[in-house]
């Protein structure tokens, strides 16, 4: 469950920050770089997401009793 959450925050903040880039590039780059700037970081969002909804996903491993010892 807490995977879920840090693939949506993940997803969250990089969307937050490509809004902020393209916001502040507005005046100096044109909008074809503006656009592939925006595209680089949701694309890194979009594949940080699903890395962590596939791979970090997986249940914990059950860690063995200690053998005791006398």
């Amino acid at each position: 469950m807490t995977m879920y959450l840090v693939a949506v925050a993940f997803l969250l903040i990089l969307l937050v920050i490509a809004f902020i880039a393209f916001k502040l590039l507005k005046k100096t780059v044109k909008m074809a770089v503006r656009i592939a700037v925006v595209a680089i970081i949701i694309a890194v969002a979009v594949a940080g997401s699903a890395f962590f909804l596939l791979y970090g996903s997986s249940k914990p491993t059950t860690k063995p009793n200690p053998a005791t010892t006398r």
